[in-house]
C-alpha cells in the first residue's frame, strides 16, 4: 500500500513550483500517495519497476490512470512533473522504467522492446482496481513509448498525448550520409551515464558537457562515443551503421501503423523541435484515416517549459475527460502559434488551406521576385577542418536552442546571405517551406544547408527554419531542401533573409568531401561550391503565402 508522509514539505514545494513554472491548473488536492518499486512482469519473464501515484482518497476511486513509460528514471524532475503534478490534479499515475533502466530487468536497447513491454504493462494494469480507464502521456522518448503500443492498445486505453516525438523517433536523424551528430552522441552519452551517482543532476547542470563537445570533433566518427565515454555505446554504433531505410529498424519504426491508431490523439509540437516534421506527418496520417486527432504547435524547442505545460494541461483536461467518458474540452483540429505576431490561430488542417508557394529568387546578395538574367554564380569554400558551426535552431537540450541572433554566423566567409528589400507590408508564411538551389562543387560529395531568417529594423537576423541535405554533385546540380515547416509573419519594415552554407557542425556530422562513408572518413578536404542564380538556373526559396 502507498504511504502518506505526515508532512511532505519537499514534495508539496515541488508541486507548487511546478504549478507556477508551468502555469498548470490548480491542484485538486496535494494529499497524494506514492507506492514505489512495484514489479510488473513482461511477456518474456523479465520484470519492470514502476511507481504508482494516487490522488486524494476522495477522488481516487473513479480516477483514470495516466501511464508514463520512461528510460530516465522514476525520481527527480520526472517524478514531480508526471507523478505528483498529475496525481494532485485527480489522476492515478503509473511511471514505469523501461527495460534495462533504473532497476528494470534486461539490457536497455533504445526503441527495441517498447511495443511488447508496453502491452505487458497494460495487461498487468488491467488487473489492478484502479487500472480500467487509461490514458497515455509523455514527451520525447516517453511519447515514442505511446506510439509503440497505440495501434494494438486494448479498449482500456482511451486517449494519448504525445509531445515532441514521433512514431519512429531517432530514425528522423538517420537520413543517409548526414547523421545528426549532436543529438545522437549527446543522447547516447546521457543514457549511458544517467544511472551514475547524481547522473540526472549532472546532466541538468551540464557537467561533462565539454568532453562530449570535444568528442564531436573526433575522426573517424565511429570513434566519437569512445572519445566521450571511454567505450563504445550500442545505440550510437547502430545509428551510424544503419540509416533510416535499413530493414534493421523495421521493428522500431511504428510509423507504418499510425493510420491504424483509433485512440483519440492530441499531438503537442514545437516550431523549433527536432521531431517536428515527423510529428506533423503522423498527424496528417491520422487525419487522412479519419481519426480523432488534434495538433498544437507552439513557439517551443524540445525542452521548452511551454511545451511541457501544454502536454500536462491536455493530460489533465482533454485526455482525462476521454478516460472518464465525459465530453472533453473543445479542441480545434489544428492550433498554431504564429510567430512574428505572437498569436494563436485555429485551422481545420495541416498544412492550412489557402497558402500557395511563392518564389523568392536568390540573386547576388539579394532576394528578389524574379531571377537576374546573366547573373554570375556566387561561390564559397567549405573547410571541414574549420567547419561552419551550428547556431540555434532545433536542439535536444535547451542551451542555445531555438531562435537566436545569426549575425555572427552570417559574417563568416563560408556562409552566403541573400536578403530582400525592406518589406512595405507584412508577409505571412504558414506551411511547408522549400528551397531549390542550383550548385556545383569540386568534390564528389558536399552538404547544403539552407536557413530562413527574419531581419528586423536593427539588423538582428533571427532563424525561423532550416535543414541540411547531402549532395553528390553531377556538374551543375539542382538540389531541393525541405526546410522545417513554420508559421511566421515577417513584419512591415523587416527583411527576409536566406542563408546558404555547406554545414552546421556539430548539429550535423561534417561532410569531409571524399565521398566515402561518413562514419569512417578521416581526411578533411576543402570544397569549393558555386551557387547559381540566373534565369536558366533560378535558385529560390518557396514560401507558402495566401
Amino acid at each position: 500500500m502507498g504511504t502518506r508522509p505526515r508532512f511532505d514539505l519537499a514534495g508539496r514545494t515541488a508541486g507548487l513550483l511546478a504549478q507556477r513554472l508551468l502555469k498548470l491548473p490548480p491542484a485538486i488536492s496535494r494529499n497524494v500517495t506514492v507506492e514505489r518499486d512495484l514489479r510488473i512482469p513482461t511477456h518474456d519473464g523479465q520484470t519492470l519497476m514502476a511507481n504508482h501515484w494516487a490522488p486524494d482518497e476522495s477522488t481516487s476511486r473513479d480516477a483514470p490512470t495516466a501511464v508514463v513509460r520512461t528510460p530516465y528514471g522514476r525520481s527527480g524532475p520526472l517524478d514531480w512533473l508526471y507523478g505528483r503534478a498529475l496525481a494532485e490534479r485527480g489522476l492515478h499515475v503509473l511511471t514505469v522504467s523501461c527495460r534495462g533502466t533504473f532497476g528494470s530487468d534486461g539490457d536497455f536497447r533504445a526503441m527495441r522492446h517498447e511495443r511488447e513491454d508496453g502491452l505487458s504493462v497494460l495487461r498487468w494494469l488491467a488487473d489492478q482496481p484502479w487500472g480500467n480507464d487509461v490514458l497515455l502521456t509523455g514527451s520525447s522518448y516517453l511519447g515514442y513509448t505511446q506510439w509503440a503500443i497505440a495501434a494494438q492498445a486494448p479498449p482500456q486505453v482511451k486517449a494519448m498525448v504525445p509531445h515532441v516525438t514521433s512514431a519512429r523517433l531517432a530514425l528522423a536523424f538517420l537520413r543517409p550520409g548526414r547523421p545528426e551528430l549532436e543529438t545522437l552522441l549527446g543522447w547516447s552519452v546521457s543514457t549511458a551515464t544517467q544511472e551514475r551517482p547524481g547522473g540526472i543532476w549532472r546532466a541538468l547542470l551540464g557537467i561533462g558537457r565539454k568532453r562530449v563537445e570535444n568528442a564531436m570533433n573526433t575522426l573517424p566518427l565511429v570513434d566519437a562515443d569512445t572519445a566521450a565515454l571511454g567505450h563504445q555505446w550500442p545505440f550510437y554504433q547502430e545509428c551510424l551503421h544503419h540509416d533510416q531505410n535499413d530493414p534493421y529498424w523495421q521493428h522500431e519504426d511504428h510509423s507504418p501503423a499510425v493510420g491504424d491508431v483509433t485512440i483519440p490523439v492530441s499531438s503537442i509540437a514545437g516550431w523549433y523541435d527536432i521531431f517536428l516534421a515527423d510529428q506533423l506527418r503522423d498527424f496528417q496520417v491520422l487525419r487522412a484515416a479519419g481519426r480523432d486527432a488534434h495538433l498544437t504547435v507552439g513557439p517551443w524547442w524540445h525542452a521548452h517549459t511551454g511545451g511541457m505545460a501544454a502536454v500536462l494541461g491536455d493530460t489533465v483536461g482533454w485526455a482525462a475527460a476521454h478516460a472518464r467518458g465525459v465530453e472533453p474540452p473543445r479542441k480545434p483540429p489544428v492550433r498554431l502559434f504564429v510567430m512574428g505576431v505572437d498569436e494563436w490561430r485555429d485551422f481545420d488542417q495541416w498544412p492550412p488551406a489557402g497558402y500557395t508557394p511563392q518564389r523568392w529568387h536568390l540573386a547576388p546578395g539579394e532576394l528578389r521576385s524574379a531571377p537576374v538574367a546573366g547573373a554570375a554564380p556566387t561561390s564559397f569554400t567549405y573547410d571541414p577542418a574549420r567547419p561552419t558551426p551550428s547556431l540555434g535552431g532545433p536542439k535536444l537540450e535547451s542551451r542555445g536552442a531555438g531562435p537566436v541572433d545569426n549575425r555572427k554566423l552570417e559574417a563568416r566567409a563560408d556562409v552566403l546571405v541573400f536578403t530582400s528589400e525592406v518589406l512595405d507590408a507584412d508577409v505571412e508564411v504558414i506551411g511547408e517551406v522549400t528551397a531549390e538551389v542550383w550548385l556545383r562543387a569540386d568534390r564528389p560529395s558536399c552538404d547544403l544547408f539552407v536557413r530562413l531568417c527574419d531581419v528586423d529594423g536593427r539588423g538582428r537576423s533571427v532563424n525561423i527554419c532550416d535543414d541540411l541535405v547531402k549532395v553528390r554533385p553531377d556538374g551543375i546540380t539542382k538540389v531541393t531542401v525541405d526546410l522545417s515547416p513554420t508559421a511566421h509573419v515577417f513584419r512591415r519594415g523587416h527583411r527576409i533573409r536566406v542563408q546558404v552554407s555547406a554545414g552546421a557542425h556539430p548539429r550535423f556530422a561534417r561532410n569531409l568531401g571524399d565521398g566515402g562513408p561518413v562514419q569512417t572518413a578521416t581526411r578533411p578536404l576543402a570544397t569549393k561550391i558555386e551557387i547559381f542564380h540566373d534565369a536558366e538556373r533560378p535558385s529560390a526559396i518557396l514560401l507558402p503565402r495566401r
